[in-house]
């Protein structure tokens, strides 16, 4: 029977429930669309890997890579044996950078655009950054920006949908331009906005269940 590591794992619900920063963080969010909307659309006999609980996963599984600054946080994959990997990167770059691990995969990043465009709504504001605080550490930002963090998902989208303006790289860069929002560039990594584009979870499916195919050519 298929395997799921996900957010509803008690490992991570008790890592979770440790969390004094972080506690709404993008993977876990991110977690949950997959479990919702991408896993039940596909099939393989592979068991899931969702979140980096160390210690705790299968062999022959589907793997998120979520850390695309420090993907060495999943070395312990290798260190600990497990076999038959498939690593899904939402970054090209991530790939090669994950690829001593199992066969490597480029899903671009993805949402549940419907949810998010609920909260569409009149721009009332000009410009936030948007995203964990320790990502913009050492960066400056023009002095008139407000910042949306720390704060629950839908709480996020329902104030971010009032922004003209958005700093925000990977899922919430996405999420904004589904809102309307301007993309601005802050991350030295992602000098280009554009490369946010606005795909929907059921395409995710359909790409990762065609990938899937192809490396145990189904």
């Amino acid at each position: 029977m298929t395997k799921i590591i996900g957010t509803k794992h008690p490992a991570y619900k008790s890592r979770r429930r440790g969390m004094r920063e972080g506690r709404f963080n993008g993977a876990y969010y991110y977690a949950l669309e997959i479990e919702r909307n991408i896993i039940p659309k596909i099939k393989t006999d592979r068991n899931w890997v969702l979140l980096n609980c160390k210690g705790f996963a299968r062999h022959h599984s589907v793997v998120f890579i979520h850390n695309n600054l420090n993907p060495q946080a999943y070395d312990w994959l290798k260190m600990w044996g497990y076999k038959d990997l498939v690593l899904v990167c939402g970054i090209p770059e991530t790939c090669e950078k994950v690829a001593h691990l199992g066969r490597t995969i480029y899903l671009p990043l993805s949402i549940d655009v419907a949810e998010v465009e609920q909260y569409k709504t009149e721009k009332t504001r000009r410009a936030a950054f948007v995203g964990r605080a320790v990502k913009r550490k050492g960066i400056e930002f023009p002095e008139d920006i407000d910042y949306l963090e720390g704060m629950e998902r839908s709480q996020l989208l329902q104030e971010m949908a009032k922004y003209e303006t958005v700093y925000a790289v990977g899922r919430c860069a996405i999420e904004a331009k589904a809102l309307g929002c301007e993309i601005k560039p802050y991350d030295p990594r992602f000098p280009d906005p554009s490369i946010w584009k606005v795909v929907d979870n059921s395409e995710a499916a359909a790409i990762l269940q065609k990938e899937l195919n192809r490396i145990d050519r189904r």
